[in-house]
């Protein structure tokens, strides 16, 4: 017996359409609400490392395989991707220009503040999609233990392709999925997780000084600390949260926190303590620094910001012909009039 396919009547064809309307609008408010990365039907396999790639890294002297680690940086809209190399440390692979990430300097708190997260997060294998809306994407993790203890909300904020977010960190789908191919071959590799760390500017002692007056120093000068430690020491700090902040680099005598907000535990004394010095000489200057430091006011971004390259793009080119060369689907680019606002100048 054959089944016989059904055929929809004249009324439900008619329908078809404003179901359709219906659905895409829904979507759209979604959307809107978020970066939600939404599983979409796979149109090609999972971005792979290159020939190029590998050959790079040869040069480098690192493996694919070997451990990986990413900092991102909003003011200067980068992405860096960190890997193992032959010293057994971390070094600089590469560096991605960010197409757009939307809110303001300062870390994420709430559902649809539109603001990107900033701080620690530790990406696992299963929070890859390799089959996201927006090309390929990671999951921050965001909330993460610190946020969530906060009463932080929101949720599904990611690294992905095109360049359009609320939220996220959006890379063109050419930088995401080398991007992909790197930190997924890293896990495939035996890496756990990797480290993302993630930043409002490049933490120098200058670019700290311009900020002075911002409400979110006392918080930044904490990620400073996590930032110093693995510049001094090329190697992934160990992160624990207590007393509602980062800690970095600390074993503690009656084991690791559990509660992100209570009062930290006594520590073991030991480790690398010519690295906490430089550390601490670092929050020295800074002090030393304040004292005299005029603050900028001129970083008040309208919606977020998208690096010179793509800026340049954007003047030439326009929103339509810029997503129609960094995005496949050719996502619409996010809040354009806002991205050409972007007060940051390199």
């Amino acid at each position: 017996m054959f089944a016989l396919r059904h055929r929809p009547s004249s009324e439900n064809r008619r329908r078809l359409p404003l179901l359709a309307r219906l659905a895409a609008a829904t979507l759209a408010g979604a959307l809107l609400a978020g970066c939600m990365a939404m599983d979409v039907a796979s149109l090609a396999e999972a971005p792979q490392l290159s020939n190029k790639m590998k050959a790079e890294m040869a040069k480098k002297k690192m493996r694919p395989e070997s451990p990986v680690l990413v900092r991102i940086f909003k003011q200067e809209s980068e992405l860096e991707v960190w890997k193992v190399d032959a010293s057994g440390r971390y070094a600089l692979f590469k560096t991605y220009p960010m197409c757009r990430w939307s809110g303001k300097l300062g870390p994420k708190k709430k559902s649809g503040d539109r603001q990107a997260p900033e701080g620690f997060y530790h990406v696992s294998a299963g929070m890859l999609n390799p089959n996201s809306q927006y090309y390929v994407s990671f999951n921050l993790g965001y909330p993460n233990r610190l946020e969530s203890a906060l009463g932080y909300t929101g949720e599904a904020l990611m690294v992905h392709g095109a360049c359009s977010s609320s939220g996220c960190y959006a890379m063109t789908d050419q930088g995401v999925g080398e991007i992909y191919a790197i930190v997924q071959k890293a896990l495939e590799g035996g890496q756990e997780r990797f480290q993302v760390q993630a930043y409002p500017f490049r933490m120098t002692t200058e670019n700290m000084a311009r900020h002075k007056g911002d409400a979110n120093m006392p918080f930044w000068r904490t990620l400073k600390e996590g930032y110093d430690a693995f510049a001094f020491t090329r190697k992934q700090p160990k992160v624990s949260v207590c007393s509602g902040r980062y800690v970095f680099n600390k074993e503690f005598a009656s084991g690791e926190p559990t509660d992100p907000l209570a009062q930290c535990p006594a520590t073991v004394e030991g480790g690398e303590n010519d690295v906490v010095a430089k550390i601490g000489a670092e929050q020295k200057k800074l002090d030393a620094v304040f004292a005299g430091a005029t603050p900028v006011s001129s970083f008040a971004y309208v919606d977020g910001g998208m690096h010179p390259s793509f800026r340049t793009l954007l003047k030439q080119q326009g929103a339509k012909g810029m997503a129609a060369r960094i995005s496949r689907t050719k996502y619409p680019v996010s809040r354009p009039e806002a991205a050409l606002a972007d007060p940051y100048d390199d």
